[in-house]
């Protein structure tokens, strides 16, 4: 199931041209809105999801590369594993892998990840977030649904 990798280096190419599209075309913190509920503000986020541990001083970085790292090693070793029938599974984690990638690339190459995806409602704003992120939260996504409702055959 290897050959659904080719969705992983998608995710990663899409995710970094978008940040740089993002990061070439705003300053820190600057907004332009989309829609209704939907702006481009660029941030950066030293830490994990929510910000977890972005005040640690930057040895944090080096934690979450290192848990990017294993887990796409892990990820790519198990996808080499499934079987044929498992297609959901295979897809789940060559989201997954593309998005830590994507992020993983970020850590090394700024000490932080490109965030730009900014959705609010009445003003209360999620956190900013990015392709990659979106990747790894549609193949865990999938991951759970495929626990839920896959069937065994008997």
């Amino acid at each position: 199931m290897l050959n659904w990798l080719w969705l992983s280096v998608l995710v990663v190419g899409l995710d970094q041209v978008s940040k740089q599209l993002v990061e070439s075309s705003l300053l820190v913190y600057e907004t332009i809105p989309i829609m209704p509920y939907f702006n481009l503000t660029l941030a950066y986020n030293e830490g994990a999801a929510f910000s977890f541990l972005s005040d640690q001083g930057g040895w944090q970085r080096w934690l979450f590369a290192t848990l990017a790292a294993g887990v796409s090693l892990l990820l790519v070793v198990w996808l080499s594993k499934l079987q044929r029938h498992e297609k959901w599974v295979a897809i789940a984690f060559a989201l997954i892998i593309g998005g830590a990638i994507g992020n993983l690339i970020d850590r090394l190459l700024f000490g932080h990840v490109i965030d730009f995806l900014d959705f609010y409602y009445a003003g209360w704003h999620w956190p900013a977030f990015n392709l990659a992120d979106s990747a790894i939260s549609v193949g865990v996504a999938l991951m759970l649904l495929d626990m839920l409702f896959h069937r065994q055959d008997a």
